[in-house]
């Protein structure tokens, strides 16, 4: 039994895992067995097949031990597909290791105590053994991070009761924007979609909130943010007639009056936005929209980079070099990079960034620095040893520090116009005198023709002369005979005639007008208080970051509607502060109160704290519209403007 132990365990060195061999110790005095498998190498078994090598201590002799016949019985079974086993050196004593059994209970294999059987394998040699022919487990693979997916909405969903989607625009990273009506103020919405348990639906709650609260006219409002049971939405303007700036590149860059209104208003508004702690991380041609009236809006305050999860350590420095970037973008048609993004080609690689007037011919001067100053944040361009612009607001006062870029000259009209005959200029000094030419004129009609056409045009003449004070008379004396009662105005003929009014003229209604403005309103629900005949009382415009409403609009006002067509001799105006104001009229002939602001005619100007508005010539209207032109500070370092009572007369 012995020399079958030794054959297994030469066996189990010649075909375990790679390089491994087994060690098998003796029985310890007490009665307990040690078992230990270590890592050897090949030096190792070859030293034990070695005849002539002087062994550490004396082979075992006798009846095997019965960890010898357990550890036989494991490792056969163990190599049971290994062959016939060869013959082998007996196995060294070694010092016994700690032993598996607890201190005090030896442990008994099985069958000692029928002599003559072979010993069975015991519960912990069998657990030993199975963790020596099998390999360590590899570890188990992370889990997949659960993917996201949009709420399942569709056209004509409604939210709260009010906000009916029209219109999927995006459907990116669990979240969707949607096109929607807001039912209850019937006006177009824009609507952001995500889950509750979404990862950054806590973050677009809180940066909706922030956004929300800054109320700056460059931005697209947040209007609401609401988490209704497993949804979060948030809820902003929808201006219809803006175009962003990545379509208007796609025709060709922008003239330069267009490009400095463009990287000025969007400079000014991200340097207020930073001034209030909040970042927009995602300024793109797709962030930037241009209205009708040539105002720039910002979307996505906040909220765009909340809805992808971005941050960054140096936001002002990445809002500044975003901006930097659009008005490349503006002058060239490129993108400032190597990659193409956003429908622009990129520059070509390897040659790095180069100043926009490098790239395409005719490009300003002072906005192509501009621009490199913003993008070359580590450095001065190449121009001009300039320092870089870190942040917005420092973008902002360079911008505002070039001199001003003319808007183009209107094309001139396909049609000649009549001008007057100008004097001509004076001889310069030593230079012949020349006598200005008469024109005589025209040369007469030769013989008996011209006789004729000359009597013939006298004739008519006398004619008509008779015929027209015959006429005259008989008016006069149809005159006469009449009361002199005066005839009541009214409609005679199928024509409106206006009425002579004396005296005050009452305001029938007025409505609030801002046609350059996002909604074309301001503050309707005080518009009462501008003709309520009570000073304490007032209608105000909203605040602005100047005195000519930040660049944004060339004004707002109040339209009056005085019910019919009236002769208005004046209007007198009392503000809240020196404000300047037009006067404006529609025609005569107009019965709806008018949206268009060209139909309305300046007639008269103004300014003051109390404006007496009189129209050189005579005024028949029913529509006057009041423009402000310039505001007054207010105390919290805004400008707004404030009508506390307007009163017309005829």
């Amino acid at each position: 039994m012995a020399d079958r132990s030794t054959a297994a365990v030469g066996v189990a060195n010649e075909g375990g895992e790679g390089s491994s061999s087994a060690r098998q110790g003796s029985a310890t005095p007490d009665g307990t067995t040690t078992d230990e498998q270590t890592s050897g190498t090949a030096e190792d078994t070859t030293a034990q097949e070695q005849p002539d090598t002087e062994p550490a201590a004396e082979p075992i002799a006798g009846p095997p031990s019965e960890s010898t016949a357990q550890d036989t019985v494991r490792i056969e079974a163990a190599d049971e597909d290994t062959g016939p086993a060869e013959p082998t050196e007996p196995l060294e004593a070694v010092p016994p290791a700690e032993p598996v059994a607890p201190v005090g209970k030896p442990a008994k294999a099985a069958g000692a105590d029928r002599p003559g059987e072979p010993a069975q394998p015991s519960p912990e040699s069998a657990k030993t053994a199975t963790k020596t022919a099998t390999a360590p487990p590899a570890p188990a693979p992370a889990p997949a991070k659960p993917r996201i997916t949009a709420p399942d909405l569709h056209s004509g969903h409604k939210l709260a009761r009010r906000y009916q989607l029209a219109e999927c625009v995006t459907r990116v990273d669990g979240f969707s924007s949607w096109r929607a009506v807001d039912e209850k103020l019937r006006r177009a919405v824009g609507v952001h979609v995500l889950p509750a348990d979404h990862p950054q639906a806590r973050p677009v709650m809180a940066a909706a909130r922030s956004a929300a609260l800054l109320g700056d006219p460059r931005f697209v409002q947040v209007l609401d943010a609401v988490e209704d049971n497993d949804l979060v939405y948030v809820i902003h303007e929808w201006l219809p007639d803006a175009v962003s700036l990545g379509d208007l590149l796609r025709t060709g860059p922008l003239e330069p009056h267009e490009a400095y209104q463009m990287v000025s208003q969007v400079s000014q508004g991200m340097a207020a936005a930073h001034r209030e702690g909040l970042s927009h991380l995602r300024l793109d041609p797709g962030a930037v929209l241009r209205t009708v009236s040539g105002q720039y809006r910002i979307r996505g305050l906040a909220v765009a980079a909340a809805l992808r999860g971005l941050k960054s350590d140096q936001q002002r420095r990445q809002d500044t070099e975003a901006i930097g970037a659009l008005l490349y973008a503006a002058l060239t048609q490129r993108w400032p990079y190597e990659e193409d993004a956003h429908g622009l080609t990129g520059l070509p690689k390897g040659v790095g960034l180069i100043a926009p007037d490098q790239v395409r011919a005719g490009v300003h001067r002072g906005l192509s620095e501009i621009a490199m100053r913003a993008l070359a944040n580590d450095g001065a361009t190449a121009s001009r040893e300039e320092p870089p612009c870190t942040t917005p607001e420092e973008l902002a006062k360079v911008v505002a520090g070039i001199p001003r870029i003319r808007p183009p000259e209107q094309p001139s009209p396909a049609y000649g116009v009549a001008s007057f005959q100008q004097p001509p200029a004076p001889p310069r000094a030593g230079a012949p005198r020349q006598a200005p030419v008469i024109a005589g004129p025209p040369p007469a009609l030769p013989g008996r023709t011209g006789q004729v056409l000359k009597w013939a045009v006298a004739a008519l003449l006398i004619v008509a002369i008779g015929l027209g004070s015959w006429q005259l008379a008989d008016t006069l004396q149809s005159r006469e005979g009449h009361s002199a009662t005066p005839t009541p105005t009214g409609q005679k003929g199928g024509q409106a005639s206006a009425r002579p009014s004396a005296g005050p003229i009452p305001i029938v209604t007025a409505k609030d007008y801002d046609p350059f403005g996002s909604d074309g309103g301001e503050n309707p629900t005080q518009v009462k208080f501008a003709y309520d005949n009570r000073p304490s009382t007032s209608w105000e415009t909203s605040w602005y970051t100047d005195a000519h409403f930040g660049n944004l609009k060339s004004g707002v006002g109040l339209i009056l509607d005085l019910g019919s067509a009236k002769n208005v001799g004046s209007v007198k105006v009392d503000f809240v502060g020196q404000t300047s104001v037009d006067l404006m009229a529609a025609p005569a002939v107009t019965s709806t109160m008018p949206t268009d602001f060209n139909t309305f005619t300046k007639v008269a100007s103004g300014s003051g704290t109390e404006a007496k508005l009189t129209p050189k010539s005579k005024v028949t209207t029913r529509f006057l519209l009041v423009w402000l032109t310039t505001l007054p500070p207010t105390s919290d370092g805004h400008f707004r403007g404030q009508v506390s009572e307007i009163h017309v007369t005829g």
